[in-house]
């Protein structure tokens, strides 16, 4: 009997000393958490979108606490998330701005048409790869989707061949901007009307023969602007949104329509 017993005791001892060793060990090296990371993480929208830099909700919130981050980046949770985390750090409210998404494209199926049909992976990443597209106009919309597909909101469709924004449901993460291959995608403060809905910076002829509705650097709105916010540059439009005041004069006169003066829902999707 006493052959199995010894040998319990000794193991007993062992484990014994190794829990003392090891709750003293996890006493000496513990890592303490501040409390106000988990607070801040959960005043975030876990969208994970990554508009702040950082890879997700959760480095952004512990940025915050452990670096002094501005309280003001998170895109999608807008002023209210920022109120919240102000006064979870104890600082004052950092003003927000609220973005929406553009696409910088206005042809749609019946402003430009197709140069071949393209039967591979439907996607824009892979159109783009064959010839810039499969549509007559190399700077345009792809009509695929792909910004589509990674909208956490459902804000984008596609129709007739063009990407399309509802204002109302854009939060302005801005995951459309990178998942569209040619860049024609990007954020603007939201209280911001007019866009110049186009990316060619091809002569105006050119433009003329692939695409109805693009800008031909006609600079007509360059004239009816009494507040020198509008110049063509290089072939096309440009809007300094410091001087605009969305009196819409540029979108009346443009001759195709390029220019666009956005009230209420941004892109209707209806």
């Amino acid at each position: 009997m006493s052959t199995y017993i010894l040998p319990m005791l000794v193991f007993g001892a062992i484990g014994l000393a190794a829990g003392v060793l090891l709750t003293v060990c996890s006493k000496i090296f513990e890592v303490k958490t501040d409390e106000r990371v988990e607070a801040v993480n959960e005043a975030l929208p876990q969208v994970n979108c990554g508009s702040c830099g950082f890879s997700g909700c959760a480095d952004y919130a512990a940025a915050v606490v452990h670096n002094g981050v501005p309280t003001n980046m998170c895109k999608p949770g807008g002023a209210e998330c920022s109120k919240k985390i102000s006064e979870i750090m104890g600082i004052d409210e950092m003003t927000v701005t609220p973005q929406v998404a553009v696409v910088l494209c206005n042809g749609d199926c019946n402003a430009t048409e197709s140069k071949f049909i393209f039967n591979g992976v439907q996607s824009c990443k892979a159109a783009n790869r064959f010839y810039n597209g499969s549509e007559v106009c190399t700077h345009g919309c792809l009509g695929f989707g792909d910004c589509a597909k990674v909208c956490p909101q459902n804000a984008i469709i596609v129709r007739d061949g063009l990407a399309r924004v509802d204002k109302s449901k854009c939060i302005g993460c801005g995951l459309c901007t990178k998942a569209c291959p040619d860049h024609l995608i990007v954020l603007r403060d939201i209280d911001k009307k007019i866009d110049v809905c186009c990316s060619s910076t091809d002569i105006g002829k050119i433009v003329r023969s692939v695409c109805k509705s693009g800008c031909i650097g006609c600079k007509i709105c360059e004239k009816k602007c009494e507040h020198d916010a509008i110049h063509v540059e290089n072939n096309l439009a440009r809007i300094d949104y410091s001087k605009c005041t969305a009196c819409g004069a540029c979108a009346e006169a443009c001759p195709t329509k390029a220019i666009r003066k956005c009230d209420g829902v941004y892109e209707s999707v209806k």
